[in-house]
Formats: C-alpha cells, sequence, structure tokens
C-alpha cells in the first residue's frame, strides 16, 4: 500500500535503496546507470525509480534536506516497503584540512545535537554508527574499483546557516572535540532508523565545499558530476 509520501505499491522497490538528498542527483543515476527503469515516486516531487545493474535490481530516491526528511522516507521504505539496506550517497562540507573538493568519504559513524533519536525512541547518546556489514562492503568496492575513501565520523547538523562569531569558529571545535571530518545533514536519523527497524544503513559522501579554504561545487555539479560515489555504491547494491 502507498504511505502519505510515496506511491510505490508493494514490490516496486528493491531490498536495497540509494539515497541522495537530491531528487534530481536520483533521476540522473537511473537515467546513466540503471538499465528497464520504472518509476515508483513522484509526490511532493521526491523522485524514485527502480531498475538493474550488473544484472541486480536496485532503487535509488531522493530523500531531502535534513534528519526529519530522510527520518520519515528511510523508516517508511524499513517499515513499508521492506527494504533491508539504505545506501546514503550525499554531499558534505569538509571540516578537516586533510580533504578536498570531490573528495569521497565513507561514514563510519555520525555525531549529531539532534533530538530526533531521543524524541523518537528514547536513544539518548549523541554519535550513531552505521551498519558495519555496509561499511565493509563499501570500503571493499572502493579498493575494487580504485576509489579512494576517506573514513570517518561527521556531523549530521540540523542547522544549515548557523550564527557564529566564536573563534576558534564552532566547525573548528566540533572537528577537534567530536572528531567530525566533515558536515552533512541526514547520517544521524538514517543509522538511527536502521537501528530501530533492525536494517542496514550506510553513507557515501561527496565533498562540495571546503569550510577552511570556502571553495565550493555548483548546484549543477552536485547533481551529475558526484559520480565516484554512485559507483561504489551501486558496486555493492
Amino acid at each position: 500500500m502507498p504511505t502519505p509520501h510515496n506511491a510505490a505499491e508493494k514490490g516496486e522497490i528493491a531490498k536495497t535503496v540509494l539515497m541522495p538528498g537530491d531528487p534530481l542527483r536520483a533521476k540522473y543515476l537511473a537515467e546513466e546507470y540503471l538499465k528497464d527503469v520504472t518509476g515508483f515516486n513522484t509526490v511532493r516531487g521526491m523522485l524514485g525509480f527502480t531498475g538493474t545493474y550488473g544484472g541486480k535490481t536496485v532503487s535509488v530516491m531522493g530523500s531531502g534536506m535534513g534528519i526529519p526528511s530522510i527520518g520519515i522516507y528511510s523508516y517508511e521504505l524499513f517499515t513499508e516497503y521492506d527494504v533491508d539496506n539504505v545506501i546514503r550517497i550525499g554531499s558534505a562540507g569538509a571540516y578537516s584540512k586533510s580533504l578536498r573538493l570531490y573528495d569521497v568519504v565513507l561514514v563510519t559513524e555520525a555525531y549529531s545535537e539532534s533530538t530526533f533519536a531521543k524524541v523518537q525512541s528514547g536513544f539518548e547518546g549523541e554519535k550513531i554508527a552505521a551498519s558495519p556489514p555496509l561499511v565493509v562492503k563499501l570500503r571493499e568496492c572502493g579498493a575494487r574499483l580504485g576509489i579512494p575513501l576517506n573514513e570517518g565520523c561527521v556531523h549530521s547538523s540540523d542547522v544549515f546557516y548557523r550564527a557564529d562569531d566564536s573563534t576558534p569558529p564552532y566547525w573548528e571545535r566540533i572537528c577537534a572535540e567530536k572528531g567530525c571530518i566533515a558536515v552533512e545533514m541526514e547520517s544521524f536519523g538514517l543509522f538511527h532508523n536502521a537501528a530501530v527497524t533492525g536494517k542496514n544503513a550506510a553513507c557515501l559522501l561527496t565533498i562540495s565545499d571546503v569550510f577552511y579554504s570556502r571553495e565550493m561545487t555548483t548546484p549543477g555539479e552536485r547533481e551529475k558530476s558526484f559520480t565516484s560515489m554512485m559507483e561504489v555504491a551501486l558496486g555493492v547494491s
């Protein structure tokens, strides 16, 4: 049965779903990489597609921006559509000076100040790990494809435009104190939903902007040029 946010019927979504924040990135991946593609969702413009890659059935669907948005879509995928694995393929801002534009990050855990997990199920922690089996598969696939993966903890922030005039700036403190190498807005919620539903979740991120140098990519580049992480994710689907 469809949900209020997803028009798909059961059986139209694969066991593994790749989930970019941008639904247009989902459309691009489906058109460029998948065969025999069918669309299963257009509700609220959150595009979803199912096709085949390397003979395996795989789905791709946008999540929108922020923990509440991916929280809704991933929870429904896990509980209403019998999805076993969700791999987020998103963009991130680099906190660490070891990262450059277009570097790919394999997220091992997500730190957040968000109350999402506490409200959802009483979870009191500030960090949630990605599912180890998926992390291992992504690491192995990156090595097989010759695509370097920078592993580490990321900051899942609820705030994109953050007022801060402190010295050092907040992002330097979070990098130093919490061990976060980059920032995004969704992984903490995704990892929590996987944990409470007994499913698997992982995340690959492409560095789209750099805090210490103020370099950034364009919207078009974020939609269509983050192909390395797509190929790694597709390799384990």
